[in-house]
């Protein structure tokens, strides 16, 4: 019988996680060194010893079925730009892709856990693991969204991962779909349209507005209207169809799709490390602290 004693013991000389603690101290009858030498042959420690760096490099990728009706798109993080080239870990962040599409998992941590469509007998966590031991590097599966839809998926990969875009088209043309696509990327909206904004934060940027026109002085009347003016403004910034199209800001969004007879229904707009806070380190610091070890 293993004891939670035990794992915590081997966890903490490992690093690795409870369950593959766990796991290995079933497979060796809770022989410690065995155990630690099984983690070792494994990868897990060595992985697991990664894990506290911060992963803010990577891929963002999208996969979308043979018929366009179902797409994904992904993040996955890597330490360095460097890793983010490899043609291996290229291919796992497309596999990931792949594999949400097909198996639909609701969450990350389901994905984890789900058997591979990469490798057979080995579940995601473990080819990541595997990956993460083989190249070096602390990388995650940071998020993900599915759409299945009755019309059709479209994506657009922007900067060599950089940006990665999935739109669900209603209707629409192949060529209106990539445009609109190419215009996520590049204006950054984040609702299709005003009537999606939450009424809070629509109320935050109004008083934001008066407050700047008070401060401008301007009586409260003439300020009120100036709200109004600057509102639409602010409507223009973040919602897709108010947008001034990229390829020719004469018009509007909104006209496009009606030109072109399309609609759109959602969209997700995922860029490589945003919002992850990066670590900044002294390399030749860095180069010690290993040479320490």
């Amino acid at each position: 019988m293993i004891t939670a004693a035990q794992v915590k013991e081997l966890r903490e000389k490992t690093g690795a996680g409870i369950m593959d603690c766990k796991k290995v101290l079933t497979e060796t009858d809770g022989d410690m060194e065995k155990a630690m030498e099984l983690l070792r042959e494994r990868g897990i420690a060595k992985a697991a010893k990664k894990s506290d760096r911060i992963a803010a490099e990577g891929l963002v990728e999208c996969y979308i079925s043979e018929d366009g009706k179902v797409g994904s798109i992904v993040e996955v993080n890597s330490e360095t730009d460097f890793v983010a080239k490899n043609a291996e870990f290229k291919e796992f962040v497309l596999e990931v892709a792949k594999q949400v599409a097909i198996k639909n998992p609701k969450d990350v941590e389901e994905l984890l856990g789900q058997d591979s469509i990469q490798e057979t007998g080995k579940t995601v966590k473990e080819v990541l693991t595997d990956k993460i031991a083989k190249i070096g590097e602390n990388m995650n599966i940071r998020r993900f969204e599915r759409f299945e839809t009755e019309g059709v998926v479209e994506k657009y990969i922007h900067g060599d991962g950089k940006i990665a875009v999935l739109v669900d088209f209603a209707k629409g043309d192949s060529e209106v779909a990539k445009d609109v696509c190419m215009q996520i990327a590049a204006a950054r909206p984040e609702y299709i349209r005003k009537e999606e904004v939450p009424q809070d934060r629509v109320n935050k940027e109004m008083e934001i507005l008066k407050a700047q026109a008070m401060n401008e002085g301007k009586p409260a009347e003439i300020a009120e209207k100036m709200v109004q003016g600057r509102i639409r403004k602010f409507y223009e910034e973040i919602c897709l169809i108010d947008q001034e199209f990229v390829k020719n800001p004469d018009i509007k969004v909104s006209e496009l799709l009606k030109t072109k007879n399309a609609e759109i229904t959602r969209f997700a707009r995922f860029e490589k490390g945003e919002g992850i806070e990066k670590k900044e380190e002294n390399f030749a610091e860095e180069v010690a602290k290993q040479m320490g070890k």
